[in-house]
């Protein structure tokens, strides 16, 4: 059974998403605060976790890159704001999606349910590239998962190191978004593929030398991105 966390300070609204996904399967925990959450998820295993972002003792995107800091586990971001700032935001930090109060449990049950099974699908793949791959003093590793700078070792999350390990074995093959976003996350997934942009942003920000000017993944304007060797 999935185990997830629930952090969310509406007490009659977040009785009703635990309900609900018990009823489809789900053994859910509940807190109200960030101190909660955050003690849950370090002394507990999750299989993903659903965080609001207006909490009243801290930020939901303060917990979320905190957990993302510690683990690739699906994370989804839950708001009354329906503004593309805190949308970003949330993407940029680490979660994988993103959905605007109000909301139906059905929705939630099935993004939750998609992200979890191509999290698990993920992790248990073998992997479809194999090898390392050298470019201008990049190094990928991708049995390792690993990414090297002039011989210093880059933190990349999962999604990020597996965007990079995509473009840079196809090299000069242009993806839009939506193929980026169906290959990483995948077709069943519910998603926004303005996440793929967010996490291009951040890859750039770790591997070019300068990221408004990039040398290995270009942008290629009103088609998609393409890495170059």
């Amino acid at each position: 059974m999935d185990k997830i966390l629930l952090v969310d300070d509406e007490i009659e609204l977040a009785n009703m998403i635990k309900d609900y996904l018990k009823n489809e399967g789900f053994d859910v925990l509940m807190k109200h605060t960030f101190t909660s959450g955050k003690e849950s998820f370090d002394n507990d295993i999750f299989d993903a976790v659903i965080l609001d972002i207006n909490l009243p003792d801290g930020s939901g995107l303060d917990l979320c890159k905190y957990i993302r800091d510690k683990s690739d586990l699906p994370i989804l971001m839950l708001s009354a704001r329906s503004g593309d700032v805190d949308k970003i935001m949330g993407l940029g930090l680490g979660s994988d999606d993103y959905i605007t109060k109000p909301f139906s449990a059905s929705e939630l049950s099935a993004r939750i349910r998609a992200h979890i099974n191509r999290y698990n699908r993920l992790s248990n793949s073998s992997g479809e590239y194999k090898g390392i791959k050298r470019f201008n003093g990049l190094v990928i590793d991708d049995e390792s998962y690993e990414c090297y700078l002039n011989n210093e070792k880059i933190d990349l999350t999962a999604k990020e190191f597996q965007i990079l390990n995509l473009l840079s074995s196809n090299p000069n093959r242009v993806y839009s978004k939506e193929q980026l976003f169906n290959q990483i996350w995948g077709y069943d997934d519910f998603g926004d593929t303005n996440t793929v942009t967010v996490h291009i942003r951040k890859i750039r920000m770790k591997i070019e030398k300068n990221s408004k000017e990039p040398v290995f993944i270009k942008t290629i304007w009103g088609v998609g991105y393409k890495f170059e060797n």
